[in-house]
């Protein structure tokens, strides 16, 4: 005789997806909270902590530089923590990423800088940085596939944006905490100020570490165990089997990754020392976005939902491309008006991507390959879109005095992102399509 096990109670199951969605929105905000910090941190302070005896465009292309480390890392966790999330499962993945990225944000709080060190201080920024790329890229495909596993198939576009909405509070929370720093500290705060964030970090992993110890694993997961479908080695499954869905991944958040970390980071140094505007006005404008994506990330996933994940984010994609002229010609008025709805725009356009985009990526995988799937998919873009795109915006405003590049730069971005989507093969869940139906790969087909 078969016992139901709780998790098959309606109420426990609304209890556990509740859990879930929680434990991977406070999860992975807390793990965007120290990612971002660095990118802020790397736009106001870190040329001159770490690199001291570099011009002005040096020290911020170095600053940069660091920062694009920490993208370079993400598929390497990505592909780690996506074959133990494929094989152990979620959950305990997800404990040990945000391990990760705490502890190494904690240190960086405390690390000695070039005046102290010497040439020892930003090498070991480089390697604190490595080690938070790593804790990310393994994150988000945990975090997503536990929210939207436990909820409904029919709803999957707004249960995976909810970890996305990990971005604007982890946004939010970072600037403000620069923000208050900034204020608090006065002159201090290229001395001091700048660490209390970093330190907060360790507060934060408590909060984490609480709410996700609190939340069983995805019954997706239970279930590829249960029929012992488990894959020996899923990354180079996907890899073998998949490689289109793969690609398809990361080209499609060329539009999404790459302009947002310039809305973000290179907009502080864009605005302090192209336009002159003050770095509290700037962050206060990235506070106002941050809120903003509180409810436009949900709600783009949600209404993919109901009018299909492409089209959707065909909407976003055309939306950026259209806005990235008209974004740094706002910028430049140095109107305080003007430059406030340029940034929240810019965030608002990048949201009707990002709401669906989780649920977009996770959809093209079956769940016994899926972490490693969506997680290398998704995190690949790190190299290609978010972590180079400060640098080549900086190397291109330095090179031509002007921003017309920068522009033409988002609008490629768009175009090939745009070709990505188009070629993308259809998930299975997605509106419109079977939401039982396994994906299965082309071997798999073959034995079929």
């Amino acid at each position: 005789m078969t016992t139901s096990t709780p998790a098959t109670e309606p109420e426990t199951v609304r209890s556990q997806r509740r859990r879930a969605v929680v434990a991977s929105t406070v999860g992975t905000a807390i793990e965007w909270y120290d990612f971002f910090l660095y990118g802020t941190a790397a736009a106001l302070v870190f040329p001159q902590l770490f690199f001291p005896e570099s011009s002005t465009y040096v020290g911020v292309l170095a600053a940069f530089g660091t920062q694009f480390v920490g993208f370079a890392a993400r598929p390497i966790g990505a592909a780690i923590f996506g074959h133990f999330g494929d094989r152990v499962g979620r959950k305990s993945t997800l404990v040990i990423t945000l391990m990760l990225m705490g502890v190494s944000t904690f240190l960086i709080g405390l690390l000695p800088t070039y005046a102290s060190i010497g040439i020892a201080a930003p090498v070991l920024l480089v390697l604190l940085r490595i080690i938070q790329g790593i804790g990310v890229g393994g994150e988000w495909g945990g975090s997503v596939l536990l929210s939207m596993e436990w909820g409904s198939k029919k709803r999957r576009g707004l249960m995976a944006s909810w970890p996305q909405l990990g971005v604007p509070v982890g946004l939010l929370a970072s600037t403000a905490m620069v923000q208050l720093m900034s204020s608090a500290s006065g002159d201090g705060f290229e001395s001091w100020g700048w660490r209390v964030p970093f330190l907060a970090s360790f507060v934060l992993i408590g909060i984490g570490m609480y709410v996700r110890l609190r939340v069983l694993e995805s019954p997706a997961f239970q279930e590829v165990k249960e029929e012992r479908e488990v894959v020996k080695m899923p990354v180079l499954r996907v890899l073998r089997d998949q490689p289109r869905e793969v690609i398809t991944s990361a080209f499609v958040r060329l539009s999404e990754q790459a302009p947002f970390y310039l809305f973000i980071t290179f907009v502080l140094t864009y605005g302090t020392e192209k336009v002159g505007l003050s770095k509290e006005e700037l962050l206060n404008d990235t506070l106002i976005a941050a809120a903003v994506g509180l409810v436009s990330v949900p709600l783009w996933g949600y209404l993919s939902d109901i009018i299909g994940r492409r089209l959707t984010y065909g909407i976003g994609i055309a939306c950026v491309g259209a806005f990235a002229f008209p974004y740094f010609a706002m910028l430049n008025t140095g109107s305080s008006g003007l430059v406030m709805a340029a940034i929240v725009l810019s965030l608002f356009f990048h949201d009707i991507q990002y709401g669906p985009q989780a649920a977009l990526i996770a959809e093209s995988f079956g769940a016994n390959v899926r972490y490693s799937g969506a997680g290398l998919g998704y995190q690949l873009a790190s190299v290609i879109a978010g972590g180079p795109a400060p640098l080549i915006a900086a190397a291109i405003l330095e090179s031509t005095d002007s921003s017309i590049g920068i522009s033409w730069y988002m609008v490629g971005c768009c175009v090939l992102a745009m070709a990505a989507l188009i070629l993308m093969p259809r998930g299975t869940a997605e509106p419109g399509t079977a939401l039982e139906e396994p994906v299965k790969s082309g071997a798999e087909k073959a034995e079929a």
